[in-house]
């Protein structure tokens, strides 16, 4: 089975915990940034519970030797109780303000606890929304998925539970220990020779099974990753009776899992009961040391009564910090993963360039100089005159000597050059992995490009601010994406401050406003699952009129009607015809029907434009097109 510094089954490495050190201050610098005060009167509860415990066990002392034992030597004296009523309330009213600590103590840490993994799953979703789409392609959802359930359950359970608990071990045993040394030091070495073996025992185990619970978190993500994948893919799996080749390398993660977690807890289990022994084994040889002592007359009984009780004071702080100490290091692994990704580079953004929509911002005063509706401009500033005008962003889109690659050992995309008119409509096909739909990803910058230029009316997109860049590209996708919502509510994603009369204009637009109005809600139908309650069809629909409400000047069709039947796309093509008209507009087809009438036809291969024009002149030109068309095949 794979160890740490090995690779799991998803072929990522499993690393040991680095800094954990640096990890844990950065886990209390989110506890002391919003509860610094709560978390002081925390620790100084926690001093009041432990004192006043502390309190009742040396009172033992007392009710022994001067309360038991005088009277036990002379049984005929007059016993005053008045002495031991006053004794016995004072210990009552240590032990009432030790409750209250503890009282308030958990009170706090609930709210400390509670909002510090609010703000630390704030966090980390603010920083998942700003990474670059090429992390979620190198990372499975359900890892990802991980981090927000067990990692932070993880942290929870350390900074509720093991933190408070060891610091009130530490204070335990430094009061204790400093009671036990006025009481009797020979008694305190025993004890502390035995603690020095627990202490042994308690290294030995954390050191084994500490790489094991790093190795736990690894596998219970990648557990959760395949998890989601099959979920996600159970049509599939049907389809291609894929069920016991997926029960197979189910078992094989969970193996690993297993492995890990069993060695785990093998020392980590192991450990509490063996400490255990070892406190009744050091109480043993106190009581001896103790009874020794007490028949020379070194020591009162009261004494000896009151160490034997503060050695089980002593040695279950040691019990209970070995028992945290498991729970630490699964945070602390926990705690790695979530400050990874916590600390991946954001999307970078240089773009200077601001793009507004003229409509929102001033009311359309700019209408008449676009022939569309002179809905989007971009801003341009007079260095000389200090002064700002606003020219229509009319939707020229320009590739020069593009050169493009995942990586910068392999190229995806070499020297594209082309031009897209405003209005015109653009379309590619190709053999699948051409690189039709790498292309529309770098219109909106999703990916940077290596070599080349890609010009927005004649701007550097570079230049441009992607927010600004992304809300002026209208993009329908092959894979409908819809939220948990209604349908108006999935509509107004394209344009948030949408009134209910824009919406369902975009949905006549879009033809899907007599399928809505035949539902029982309506527009307020709520949709749950990625609308597993619509067809594919319908579902295309609404993504159709959500790009239409948000009314861009550039529309990107990635194979938008792949998923509708012939019917329905006869339906949808005048819709979608109506969306396009004086919208530049990218097209990757799938059907004929997106293909014949557009302005340019761009035929790819291998990554490379081979082929450009209408439909008729690649026709006659019988080239890689015709072989396509006449094939009946343009996937």
């Amino acid at each position: 089975m794979p160890g740490p510094g090995s690779r799991n089954t998803l072929g990522r490495p499993v690393p040991k915990v680095e800094n954990p050190g640096k990890l844990f201050l950065r886990i209390m610098g989110y506890v002391f940034r919003d509860y610094l005060v709560q978390y002081a009167v925390v620790l100084i509860c926690i001093i009041l519970s432990v004192e006043c415990s502390l309190q009742g066990t040396l009172f033992m002392k007392e009710l022994i030797d001067k309360y038991i034992t005088p009277y036990l030597l002379d049984p005929d004296a007059l016993p005053n109780f008045t002495p031991l009523a006053h004794a016995i309330a004072r210990v009552a009213v240590f032990y009432a303000i030790g409750v209250l600590a503890s009282f308030i103590q958990q009170k706090l840490l609930i709210r400390i606890t509670q909002g510090t993994m609010q703000s630390m799953r704030n966090d980390l979703f603010e920083k998942m929304e700003k990474l670059p789409i090429k992390y979620f392609d190198t990372h499975t959802h359900g890892d990802i998925m991980s981090i927000y359930t067990n990692d932070i359950d993880t942290m929870r359970m350390m900074v509720s539970q093991s933190i408070p608990q060891f610091i009130n071990s530490a204070i335990t045993i430094i009061s204790v220990f400093a009671s036990m040394v006025v009481l009797s030091r020979t008694m305190t070495a025993v004890t502390v020779a035995m603690i020095a073996v627990m202490l042994l025992c308690t290294g030995f185990a954390a050191k084994n099974s500490g790489k094991h619970f790093v190795r736990q978190q690894k596998q219970l993500g990648g557990v959760n990753g395949y998890i989601e994948e099959m979920i996600t893919g159970q049509k599939v799996v049907k389809v291609f009776c894929h069920e016991q080749a997926g029960i197979e390398k189910f078992n094989e993660l969970n193996d690993e899992l297993f492995d890990a977690a069993s060695k785990a807890n093998s020392y980590g289990n192991a450990l509490p009961p063996i400490n255990a022994q070892l406190g009744n084994l050091s109480y043993m040889l106190c009581a001896i040391t103790g009874g020794a002592l007490a028949l020379s007359g070194n020591i009162s009984v009261g004494s000896v009564a009151t160490f034997l009780t503060l050695n089980k004071s002593f040695n279950m702080p040691i019990s209970q910090v070995a028992q945290q100490f498991n729970s630490i290091i699964m945070a602390m692994a926990g705690a790695e993963r979530i400050f990874g990704l916590m600390d991946e580079k954001p999307e970078v953004d240089e773009g200077y360039v601001t793009l507004v929509n003229v409509k929102k911002e001033f009311g359309g005063q700019l209408a008449e100089t676009s022939e569309r509706t002179g809905m989007w401009a971009w801003k341009h500033f007079h260095k000389a005159e200090g002064t700002t005008d606003y020219k229509p962003l009319e939707g020229n889109v320009v590739f020069d000597g593009v050169d493009f690659g995942y990586t910068d050992e392999k190229m995806v995309l070499h020297d594209i050059k082309l031009e897209a008119k405003p209005g015109q409509k653009i379309a590619f096909v190709g053999s699948t992995g051409a690189g039709k739909t790498t292309i529309t990803n770098l219109i909106n910058r999703f990916y940077d490009i290596q070599d080349g230029k890609i010009r927005y009316d004649g701007i550097n997109v570079n230049k441009i601010v992607k927010a600004d860049l992304r809300r002026s590209l209208g993009m329908v996708l092959q894979e409908t994406c819809l939220f948990t919502g209604t349908i108006k509510d999935n509509i107004r994603f394209g344009k948030p401050e949408a009134t209910d009369e824009e919406i369902i204009a975009a949905a006549k637009l879009a033809n899907a406003d007599e399928f809505i109005t035949k539902l029982p809600d309506g527009y307020d139908t709520m949709l749950s699952g990625n609308g597993a309650n619509l067809s594919q069809g319908q579902r295309q629909l609404l993504a159709i009129a959500r790009a239409a409400i948000a009314d861009p000047p550039v529309l990107i069709l990635d194979e938008a009607t792949s998923s509708i039947d012939t019917r329905t796309e006869r339906i949808v093509q005048e819709g979608m015809d109506k969306l396009m008209h004086g919208r530049t507009s990218f097209v990757i087809a799938h059907r004929l029907s997106t293909v014949r009438n557009a302005d340019c036809i761009m035929v790819m291969e291998q990554g490379r434009i081979v082929e450009r024009g209408t439909h008729d002149e690649l026709i006659d030109l019988k080239g890689r097109y015709y072989t396509l068309y006449t094939g009946n095949s343009i996937a």
